[in-house]
């Protein structure tokens, strides 16, 4: 008898320590998961806990389905992930915890994050660092819009162990539906992400940089008068984009690099000033300043807009600038663009801002608590 509790015990004991992560998109290809959660990987294994991931997208068919055309690929990319997730279901039933980013589904109601949560009755770690419940599309179909069905992130709220978000207006919608929220900022590896010394070639030249994916370039559109400005009034002054998609953008000095993996904390040292524009409205009030914060780590100063999580990052001639109107854009670039040592001297500062409050290591025990 002794020896069969001691077995239930040892299997109770591995179900509570294994961590299911259910992800939209593979690993190490989206920064909302690879700097939320997944360089956390290694601090949970080395606390004891098993992990398993599953993908709602695959390698193969992730960047299908965000482009325009091919609807057939697509369809074939839904069907695909709908098989996967029923699968998934009887993966999370040997889970203790099912850690679940953003929707277990691109489209439709929240039927697995339902049985996940009261038919296995298993703990649901909620998170998502955007206002998923709202979009930011003018142009939204009456298709899409119910297709997408966003007002299930409210019942996943409510069904959750605990919820994940990366700052305090979205903490502030989840708390309608659940208590135990708390805010888990992004956050960077700054063993990783290093500033490197300027190549001797480029010593004169000052670049200012961008980073996004597609659908945040539109923010930047908005300040190409600020940036036809500067390039007009400072010879020295260059731009860079990184992104998944060409810029349209009527910048004669510009630079575009597509964003990779493998070459990104380089192409992000090429930068000397990074910049951060947002519209303010409830879309945006969402956002949790990754850019800002990636700019920080590689010893860079940040022009921002003043929106959301940005207004505590940035800090007004400590780390950067704040703009609000397309002259602040254009007196602020210009003064760091002029004077190597402050931009020197605010990059120390933004590099010491992250150390302190948005680095893995300052961050770590905040996220185990998700599991405790």
């Amino acid at each position: 008898m002794c020896k069969n509790l001691a077995k239930v015990s040892a299997n109770l004991w591995q179900v509570t320590m294994k961590i299911l992560f259910l992800t939209p998109y593979p690993l190490q290809v989206a920064p909302s998961q690879r700097f939320r959660f997944e360089q956390y990987f290694s601090v949970l294994q080395a606390k004891g806990y098993h992990l398993a991931h599953s993908s709602f997208l695959k390698s193969h068919n992730w960047q299908i389905f965000y482009k325009s055309g091919n609807f057939l690929g697509k369809i074939l990319a839904l069907l695909s992930g709908f098989g996967g997730r029923i699968i998934d279901v009887f993966r999370a039933m040997s889970a203790g915890y099912v850690f679940i980013h953003r929707e277990v589904t691109p489209v439709g109601p929240p039927v697995f994050e339902w049985v996940i949560a009261k038919i296995l009755r298993k703990k649901i770690i909620y998170d998502f660092d955007d206002a998923i419940w709202l979009t930011d599309k003018t142009n939204e179909s009456k298709l899409e819009k119910c297709m997408r069905w966003r007002s299930k992130v409210k019942s996943i709220c409510k069904w959750s162990y605990k919820i994940s978000v990366g700052n305090a207006y979205l903490a502030s919608f989840a708390l309608q539906y659940n208590k135990n929220v708390y805010i888990n900022p992004t956050t960077l590896d700054t063993r990783l992400h290093q500033p490197l010394p300027k190549i001797e070639n480029d010593k004169h030249r000052v670049t200012i940089g961008w980073t996004g994916s597609r659908s945040t370039l539109k923010y930047l559109k908005e300040i190409e008068p600020v940036l036809v400005a500067l390039e007009n009034t400072l010879p020295q002054v260059s731009f860079l984009v990184i992104a998944d998609e060409k810029p349209d953008l009527n910048v004669a000095r510009l630079q575009f690099l597509p964003w990779s993996k493998q070459t990104e904390i380089e192409d992000l040292n090429l930068m000397d000033i990074g910049i951060m524009p947002l519209p303010n409205d409830p879309w945006t009030q969402g956002k949790c300043g990754f850019k800002a914060l990636q700019y920080f780590a590689l010893r860079k100063p940040a022009v921002v807009s003043p929106v959301a999580i940005n207004k505590d990052i940035v800090i007004p001639n400590v780390n950067g600038f704040w703009a609000n109107s397309q002259q602040e854009w254009i007196d602020a670039l210009t003064t760091l663009v002029t004077n190597k040592e402050l931009r020197e001297e605010l990059g120390a500062k933004g590099l010491e801002t992250i150390r302190k409050k948005f680095s893995v290591d300052a961050n770590e025990e905040n996220f185990l608590r998700f599991f405790a």
